[in-house]
């Protein structure tokens, strides 16, 4: 289905299918629209990554929508103009800097948000016409480790399994991965896998004790950064059992020797690996015996290995324990990298990152440079190719602070939060002569640092392709017109390529047409027997089967696997099933790894390890998710996790405001006192911005060291300090939308914005005390009170305010623990007029003797913990029940964990259940 043109509105319904825009898992979605709005979505059911599951963010995604909050015109300077005077401008300027300060002076930094044929322009555009080599993307952050891994191993960045492979396996092993919050599609995969093969094991190897620890039949509890000595203990061990496939090792790789030496000397027995790792050696040695006695292994590995100074050297050492017991090419075996973006693959294949070049071919490729350049020429352009790798994410923005970069184009990412040392990157930002950033929303931390804003557009409205963690090319497909005048990235980078006098380079009318170029190029002399270059080794990356689709077989282009060739032109499930890698020998290497601790050192200054990482129902800095209220009330605050003896230690306690404190900045939020926190150890999401709270970006926490080979930074160990924040009060406040635009209230020491629906949710607390709260009222809020209640006695008070009938806003000053279930003041706040009785009850906030639900447990049915409580302890003592009796756990199953966790609680409190007359007992 294509989307109605703009200002045109469809009176039909049509559906069509689609790819989510969130992780890697890339589902795909069926999407209702109706009278040119999108009304739902549900799971593809033909979609071959979730055959019709769908997570709750998932389900979401039409909650989503809409123009409010969008950008819908371009801005210079902060004054909105036409398209022509951005483009113009934009190219002026970019012009006179790059001519003053040369082709070296220009970047860009991407987003694996972008799609595929997004990817290709900007690559093309800056790399090859421009001329810089400093196009990077904020994949760099989450997946560059495994793709170096990858390429030292197999000579090519090819993830070997597919999804099926999860599904076949006798084994296991997720390692720095809460999979069943981060992609919790595959993790309901494995869940009916394990339950339709009981003899199937899944360890999970993690710091945290998290919800895929539900289904695991062992847990690790690894010491941060200890995973090399953990799988350099593996490889030594299966080595003293003779656990090994030498056979494999003899005519498949090389490197093995060395590799086993190292790991020999440096973790040779299972006590000693205990120790490194801080685990049980009767649990690491089961670990090890499982892994070594199936063939059968799948290893799922993410951000854990990866966001580390050695995340690199990690995501090997794993690798070479699969290579050394034949445990790859095979159903159900291979080392698995799941990428945290819903194109980070997609970027990589084609040269998204600053070390790479075009369709997998790196700087160093034999030949890359010309092929590439001959292969982007036309009649009366010659590319001007830069001679080698430029600048990674934390080290393009060191180079902005220093002056070399003068020219800074941002897509579809916010840097000024996701990035270590934010406070750096944010001056290095200010600094910059010219920042272009391309976005869909109005309202981002790095908007204020733009001097050109263009509108981009956004899910729903965009088309192109996306490829998922198994190598899964995939349609995501236009069905709405973008709103205003935004428009799609690939044509605003098409647009000022014509302006720079690249037209004939850049001529593209659809993005099929990019896609075919795409196609063309990795297939282009790939391969000895058509190479320039003799000896050149086949690119393993090639999807030239999918070359001349036209429009009509784009637009129709079902799901597929790459490589895509005449000789494979259904697609490729799973590589190396021959044993011939990607290398110039075809062999596969092992590589010796020598483990390294975080290299942010704790101290006695700083003596806590800090992780930080996803949560289940917010995606990345919130720009989407905080659009739904539904996706807000699993956690609606930013919190910590701490455990009891570090917040005992420290004087803070659970739910109480807390503080941590590191070298580059602070970060404040509410406290989750948890035994599943290692002692010494402290958990912070990623997702706060300055949009939503003030001090609580995780990344204000984080230095800005990164990995030697990847450049990927070390997010996962920071070093931090644990102190309560000192308040004198607290404060909830509810106020409609529109009702003021100011909010004098943030200068409080604590404040964090929730959106609901028809208002506001603020979470108020500050150090210094209100001696008198209606004064202090008449400042902060529009309207006279309307009704009051104040115990001067201890501080409490409640106040709102009703204009024609509307309810304006709600206070409460007091802890949150004593507020009620705010859902029927939010139904308040959506009432044309309040009846009488609705306001006689306004200050307790809820019907005479209606019950409190509790914070949400289940947001698919928005099912509180207190209703979910009492069910159990009335008898439900089953997730089935529950699902029954509430619908909880009963549509993307991610809340079923927490479910089993408060059944276990509650079972010694629960009656037992009558049976019904007609029941047969």
């Amino acid at each position: 289905m294509r989307g109605a043109k703009a200002g045109q509105q469809s009176t039909t319904t049509q559906q069509a299918k689609t790819t989510c825009p969130y992780c890697g898992v890339g589902c795909g979605v069926t999407a209702t629209v109706e009278a040119g709005t999108l009304s739902a979505v549900e799971g593809d059911r033909e979609h071959p990554a979730n055959f019709g599951r769908l997570c709750v963010k998932g389900s979401a995604l039409h909650e989503t929508l809409g123009q409010q909050g969008r950008l819908t015109h371009p801005r210079v300077d902060g004054v909105e103009v036409s398209w022509d005077t951005a483009l113009s401008t934009t190219t002026e300027r970019l012009n006179t800097l790059r001519a003053e300060h040369g082709n070296h002076s220009v970047a860009a930094y991407l987003s694996g948000q972008l799609l595929t044929e997004d990817y290709y322009v900007a690559n093309k555009l800056f790399k090859g016409f421009l001329g810089t080599p400093h196009l990077d993307t904020n994949s760099r952050l989450c997946m560059a480790s495994a793709v170096v891994g990858y390429k030292r191993a197999f000579g090519a960045d090819a993830v070997p399994c597919n999804y099926e492979d999860l599904e076949e396996a006798e084994l296991i092993v997720l390692v720095g991965s809460n999979l069943a919050w981060n992609h919790p599609v595959l993790y309901q995969r494995i869940k009916v896998a394990k339950e339709r093969n009981p003899l199937m094991r899944l360890v999970v190897i993690d710091p945290r004790v998290t919800d895929s620890c539900e289904i695991a039949d062992l847990y690790l509890g690894i010491k941060p950064g200890s995973d090399a000595y953990l799988f350099n203990g593996l490889l030594a061990w299966m080595a003293k059992r003779r656990k090994l496939d030498t056979l494999y090792l003899e005519r498949h790789t090389e490197g093995f020797d060395d590799t086993l030496a190292v790991a020999q000397q440096t973790a040779n027995s299972v006590a000693e690996v205990a120790v490194a790792c801080d685990v049980d050696p009767e649990r690491l040695e089961t670990f090890y015996y499982w892994f070594a006695s199936q063939l059968h292994v799948v290893t799922l590995y993410s951000q854990g290995v990866n966001q580390s100074a050695s995340g690199t050297d990690k995501c090997n050492a794993i690798i070479n324990c699969h290579l050394a017991g034949g445990k790859i090419g095979l159903p159900g075996a291979g080392p698995f990298s799941i990428t945290g973006q819903p194109n980070a693959m997609g970027g990589r294949e084609v040269g998204g990152l600053a070390n790479q070049l075009a369709a997998h071919m790196d700087y160093h490729t034999p030949g890359a440079l010309d092929l590439v350049s001959r292969f982007w020429a036309t009649d009366s352009l010659t590319p001007t190719l830069p001679e080698g790798p430029g600048y990674k994410a934390v080290e393009l923005f060191e180079a902005i602070e220093r002056g070399e970069i003068k020219v800074l184009w941002v897509m579809a990412t916010n840097p000024a939060i996701s990035l270590p040392d934010a406070a750096r990157v944010r001056a290095a930002l200010e600094k910059c002569p010219l920042v272009i950033v391309s976005e869909c929303a109005a309202h981002t931390d790095l908007l204020p640092y733009a001097d050109i804003v263009l509108p981009a557009s956004g899910w729903s409205e965009k088309d192109g392709t996306v490829t998922n963690s198994e190598r899964r090319i995939s349609r995501q497909r236009g069905m709405l017109p973008p709103p205003g005048e935004a428009r799609h990235d690939w044509w605003i980078m098409c647009e000022v390529a014509k302006r720079l006098g690249f037209a004939e380079a850049f001529n593209y009318a659809h993005p099929w047409e990019i896609f075919d170029e795409h196609a063309r190029l990795s297939g282009f002399e790939n391969g000895v027997d058509n190479s320039t270059v003799p000896g050149s080794p086949q690119r393993l990356f090639d999807i030239s089967g999918l070359v001349g689709l036209g429009r009509d077989g784009y637009d129709a282009l079902a799901p597929i696997q790459w490589p895509v060739t005449k000789a494979a032109p259904h697609g490729t499930a799973r590589l190396f099933e021959d044993g011939e890698f990607a290398t110039a020998n075809g062999r596969a290497k092992l590589l010796a790894i020598h483990p390294k601790g975080p290299e942010q050192a704790l101290s006695a200054a700083y003596p806590l390890r800090l992780n930080t990482g996803r949560i289940r129902d917010q995606w990345h800095t919130m720009t989407r998710t905080a659009r739904s209220p539904r996706l807000m009330n699993h956690r609606a605050e930013p919190f910590m996790d701490v455990h009891p003896e570090d917040a005992h230690t420290a004087g803070v306690t659970d739910q109480g405001l807390a503080v941590l404190t590191a070298e580059k900045g602070e970060f404040r939020a509410r406290v989750r006192v948890s035994n599943a926190q290692r002692r010494g150890e402290v958990f912070v999401p990623i997702h706060w911005t300055d949009c939503f709270t003030q001090q609580a970006r995780s990344s204000a926490l984080i230095d800005s060291i990164t990995d030697p080979l990847s450049g990927q930074p070390e997010s996962k160990h920071g070093a931090v300090a644990l102190a309560p924040l000192a308040t004198d009060w607290q404060a909830t406040l509810l106020i409609a939308e529109g009702a003021t635009e100011s909010t004098p209230w943030c200068t409080s020491a604590y404040w964090t914005r929730i959106p609901m629906r028809g208002c506001q949710r603020w979470q108020l607390a500050n150090t210094q005390s209100v001696n008198d709260w209606l004064a202090q009222l008449k400042t902060w809020l529009p309207g006279d009170v309307s009704v009051i209640s104040q115990d001067p006695t201890n501080g409490r008070l409640r106040a709102a305010c009703v204009e024609n009938g509307q309810l304006r806003w709600w206070l409460m000053v007091g802890p949150p623990k004593e507020l009620p279930g705010l859902a029927w003041l939010e139904a308040r706040f959506n009432e044309a007029a309040l009846s009488d009785t609705h306001r006689r009850r306004l200050l307790a906030g809820c019907d005479d003797g209606a019950a409190d639900t509790g914070p949400v447990v289940c947001s698919c049915h928005q099912v509180g913990q207190t209703t979910i409580v009492n069910a159990i302890r009335e008898g439900d003592t089953s997730v089935e029940a529950l699902g029954a009796r509430l619908a909880c756990g009963t549509q993307c199953g991610s809340c079923i964990p927490e479910l089993k966790s408060l059944i276990e609680e509650e079972r010694p409190n629960a009656r037992t259940k009558q049976p019904l007359a007609t029941e047969v007992v």
